[in-house]
């Protein structure tokens, strides 16, 4: 059955807690029901915790925003229970185009091998996505959703912390455990507290233009520098389900943003890239300019940002909304430990340390795909023309081609909760790296056998029995392609310890059950040194 989510409105219901003498009191407070803040709460909630989602609105996004998720995205999609239906919704792709001027350069494959479940990429309009993980968060008892709860006030002790909460009907107050702050870009929260965001912003004004259409292009990424259709700038253009494709045209830091929206000034551009005869219908319009930057630190106190609220790149690559939900799943498992008594205070230290190493990352990579895109003087402009020049017949110079190095999720090498390695090991699977997954006969996947909790990945005929830790063993016979064992560099023996968010957090060549346990220790920050950090 077709959902119009755009069209959905929610209404606002008082709560108890807005009768109650004093602020009441809640376990965790997520801020923001778009994909990030969702996230949070749905991964928590499958953890046993009870969960208050706040949203200032009282529906979901509208126009496409973010569209491509990524590979891991789409597999912490599937451990919140939502990811099968948005891959059947999605447009699925692994290919890209790069165009110079009317020719082709080179094309390129974000999943050259076989043997995973879930493509290199979809592409669904942010709608949906919020969509489908509203639905999943709307079916767990444990979460409660307010509309119109608008967060204006933040203070906090070191027991809880208090919101003052705006409604329709006036203010009240409630306290919580801790709060996350998924609550966008522009983050009430991050601003309330005297908090801020700092980093470039680039003077420069793009084009979002969702055009339903019917059209025999393939479901591939196909981006122009300096197009005949669109001199000296460079489009983007993207396929999407029901028929409706994203193009991002460059306009220049000197466009007018409000007179770009206006369907006089759009057309045109969508019939010089389409053909005079084409037909179409504009579906919705933006004007985007954009910055790289993040908050200094995403904890403070009993405060967590997650997501747009503690970061922001541009949007070549696909960073801001995978990386928003990948935020997510970090925090989620160490929250849920901390507040189940499982773990202590400290754990939560980590993920300020691992997500902000993320972020620069992506800042990094968004912040060289926007000069390769965009250059401000004549000689990065030939620089970059002959490199795509070059690009044609060599492939060393198509390393050096940034359109946008795609979304990849960030491996923790530095993270406090790993353990180094004793044993030699080769490939990607270090401590910090996600888990790669891998078919296993009979139809199953390997991460699907993983699960979300502390999992020790054995290779071999006989799986050991560890007191504490769910144990997936892996025989020869399951692994008939070999593809796990040899993703795992594993051999008969060869154990991973897997974190709740199906990181490597240590492995051996042969367990020692004692190394193990102290492994998990450090992984929980149950540890001396770890308490410190």
């Amino acid at each position: 059955m077709h959902v119009d989510y755009q069209s959905l409105r929610f209404d606002y219901r008082r709560s108890p807690d807005q009768s109650a003498g004093s602020a009441a009191r809640h376990p965790v407070v997520v801020v923001g029901a778009g994909p990030v803040g969702l996230a949070a709460a749905i991964d928590l909630a499958q953890a046993g915790q009870r969960v208050l989602l706040l949203d200032d609105d009282r529906s979901l996004s509208s126009g496409s925003r973010a569209i491509c998720f990524a590979k891991r995205t789409l597999e912490i999609f599937d451990r919140l229970g939502c990811g099968e239906a948005m891959v059947e919704k999605g447009v699925t792709w692994n290919l890209g185009r790069v165009f110079h001027r009317a020719d082709p350069v080179y094309s390129f494959d974000l999943l050259p091998e076989g043997g995973h479940r879930r493509p290199a990429f979809i592409n669904l309009q942010q709608y949906y996505v919020e969509g489908f993980l509203l639905e999943r968060a709307q079916a767990l008892p444990n979460i409660e959703i307010r509309w119109q709860n608008k967060v204006t006030a933040v203070s906090q002790s070191a027991e809880a912390v208090t919101l003052t909460v705006e409604t329709p009907e006036g203010e009240y107050r409630l306290s919580a455990d801790y709060l996350v702050a998924a609550d966008g870009a522009r983050s009430p929260i991050r601003r309330a507290m005297g908090l801020e965001s700092k980093g470039r912003s680039f003077r420069d004004r793009f084009l979002i233009a969702d055009v339903r259409m019917k059209a025999d292009f393939p479901a591939e990424r196909w981006f122009w520098f300096d197009p005949p259709f669109h001199p000296n700038q460079s489009v983007l253009l993207h396929s999407q389900p029901d028929g409706v494709w994203r193009i991002d045209f460059q306009l220049g830091w000197d466009a007018d943003p409000v007179a770009e929206r206006a369907p006089e000034r759009v057309i045109p551009r969508v019939r010089a890239l389409l053909g005079h005869d084409a037909e179409f219908e504009l579906e919705w319009v933006s004007i985007y300019t954009f910055s790289c930057l993040r908050m200094e630190r995403f904890r403070h106190g009993r405060v967590l940002f997650a997501g747009d609220s503690a970061h922001g790149v541009s949007p070549f690559g696909a960073r801001g909304a995978n990386s928003g939900v990948q935020d997510a799943e970090n925090l989620a498992w160490k929250l849920a430990l901390v507040l189940r008594g499982e773990a202590p205070d400290a754990l939560l230290d980590s993920y300020d340390s691992e997500r902000v190493a993320a972020a620069d990352e992506n800042i990094l990579n968004s912040t060289r795909s926007t000069d390769f895109i965009t250059p401000k003087n004549e000689a990065s402009r030939a620089f970059r023309d002959a490199v795509l020049d070059l690009a044609k017949d060599c492939a060393f110079a198509r390393r050096l081609v940034n359109s946008g190095r795609l979304s990849l999720p960030s491996t923790y090498r530095n993270s406090p909760l790993n353990t180094p390695d004793e044993d030699a090991f080769e490939g990607a699977m270090l401590p910090g790296a996600p888990a790669l997954d891998a078919p296993l006969e009979g139809g199953g996947w390997l991460l699907d056998r993983l699960g979300r909790d502390f999992t020790l990945l054995h290779f071999g005929e006989a799986a050991p029995v560890v007191d504490g830790v769910r144990v997936v063993n892996v025989t020869p016979g399951e692994d008939a392609q070999g593809l796990a064992a040899r993703r795992y560099d594993a051999r008969p023996g060869t154990a991973y310890l897997i974190r709740p968010d199906q990181h490597v957090c240590a492995r051996w060549r042969r367990l020692n059950p004692a190394k193990l346990r102290a492994a998990v220790d450090r992984a929980t920050a149950r540890v001396p040194e770890m308490a410190a950090c």
